[in-house]
């Protein structure tokens, strides 16, 4: 493929460390389409003929077919899927397959590719992301009033209900998708006509194949053109992202489904057994989508590691980009299935969860807002009471609600038996009516609200 400058092919070790065809192959779909793109644009700007425009663009869907047929040969020795496609089109079409290179560079054609290839799984992702907010939003309705520890440095902090809980992922899951949607529209600009890092002296017309391509624009600079590679570093920043909220999640289901919690069940359809041990039912699904999280994370590391001291234009180290994005993006993409396949099958245990939620003294927050509210005693006063009435219940081993009226009174002489109704677990959660609080009536109406944005799409 390089002509007269050198008399010798490639070292066999060269070969193997210089050939990226085993990953880059995965990108046919989008080289091919970007080929067309150019070879139409060319042939309008009148830089190769109708006819060979004609004969490259419908070699271009054979080799399209063939590669989808499972009967395309792949080559080392032609290094990438560029060089593997260019060679193909050539034994089918001739010499006319040598002109679709013209007033282009590989440096160029792979920026092209990678941005499309990108594109079109964040498109994906989109929808699978989608399907698992809609999850989410559907248990939570169903579980709009189910009672369960809220936890802060998991200890028993004050009662929430799992609606609310799995609406908070709700949340955060819409934000990744915003995470990929900005990344999805500064990614949206075109580097083919770039060349090789100087642009070309024929008169190719950029804006076409931008807009045949789906672009916005064309890239506004050649040199930026061929050696960014921003656009993958931020899509792995936001799947990293998305990644470790998922990660959180598996990590509460793993808790969950302990005996000691027993708060979820999750069906054989999740979980996996021992080889020893009979008795066990392993969250092995959430566990994995926990340890995935390290290699999407890992992935972005080593991409920032590869571009931090390079100069501009390309360099063949760029050619490390593909391995760690392909592998990053799919496996959030499986893990994301996978989260979204469990949120359907677990079933939650809602006597375990309201239990758990009035341990711990759980409402002991609502008896010092009620001392606020009621008694007018500054919150700091109120917290103080509080402390020396939850002091007493734990040296009888008894909960809140059930110390006496008297007991109340030897810490605060004004409480009433008005008290008791707000010591209870469910009394606390119908409480916290501000807006984003866990009052059931607040969780219906915002998974009502999600589910209506998500079905507009």
């Amino acid at each position: 493929m390089w002509g007269g400058r050198f008399a010798a092919g490639p070292d066999a070790v060269l070969e193997a460390i210089n050939a990226s065809i085993d990953f880059d192959k995965r990108l046919y779909a989008q080289d091919i389409r970007g080929s067309k793109a150019h070879v139409a644009m060319l042939a309008a700007q009148g830089i190769v003929t109708k006819a060979d425009a004609k004969a490259i663009s419908e070699g271009l869907d054979a080799i399209l077919k063939e590669i989808e047929a499972g009967s395309f040969t792949f080559t080392r020795a032609l290094e990438d899927i560029h060089l593997n496609i260019e060679a193909r089109l050539t034994e089918r079409i001739g010499a006319a397959g040598g002109r679709l290179h013209t007033a282009r560079s590989r440096n160029d054609q792979v920026a092209t590719d990678i941005r499309l290839w990108v594109r079109d799984t964040i498109d994906d992702l989109d929808v699978m992301l989608a399907d698992l907010q809609k999850a989410l939003a559907e248990k939570a309705t169903e579980h709009a009033a189910t009672v369960m520890p809220g936890f802060t440095h998991l200890q028993s902090a004050q009662p929430v209900t799992f609606g609310h809980h799995l609406l908070a992922y709700v949340e955060m899951i819409g934000r990744d998708r915003g995470r990929f949607r900005d990344a999805r529209a500064r990614l949206n600009e075109s580097p083919l006509g770039a060349a090789a890092l100087a642009g070309t002296s024929f008169p190719i017309d950029r804006q076409a194949t931008a807009k045949a391509l789906g672009f916005a624009r064309p890239m506004a600079n050649s040199l930026d053109a061929v050696s960014s590679r921003d656009f993958a570093l931020e899509v792995m920043a936001a799947a990293s992202i998305a990644a470790t909220h998922l990660s959180r999640f598996a990590e509460e289901i793993v808790i969950w489904s302990t005996p000691q919690f027993g708060f979820v069940t999750l069906s054989d359809a999740f979980t996996t057994g021992s080889s020893i041990m009979p008795q066990k039912k392993n969250p092995d699904a959430a566990e994995l989508v926990r340890g995935k999280s390290g290699r999407v994370i890992g992935h972005l590391i080593g991409l920032l590691m590869v571009m931090k001291g390079l100069p501009l234009a390309y360099s063949k180290d760029m050619q490390e980009d593909k391995e760690g994005l392909f592998d990053a993006l799919d496996t959030l993409a499986l893990t994301v299935a996978a989260m979204t396949g469990m949120v359907l099958d677990m079933v939650p245990n809602g006597q375990a969860m309201k239990r758990a939620a009035g341990a711990g003294y759980a409402t002991a927050t609502d008896l010092a807002d009620w001392l606020v509210r009621e008694l007018g005693l500054p919150f700091r006063e109120a917290h103080h009471v509080t402390g020396k009435l939850v002091g007493m219940a734990v040296e009888r081993s008894v909960p809140l609600e059930r110390l006496t009226l008297d007991d109340m009174q030897s810490a605060e002489p004004r409480i009433t038996d008005a008290v008791f109704d707000v010591l209870g677990v469910t009394k606390s959660v119908k409480s916290r009516t501000s807006y984003g609080g866990t009052a059931p009536k607040n969780v219906k109406a915002e998974a009502k609200r999600w589910l209506k944005q998500l079905a507009k799409g």
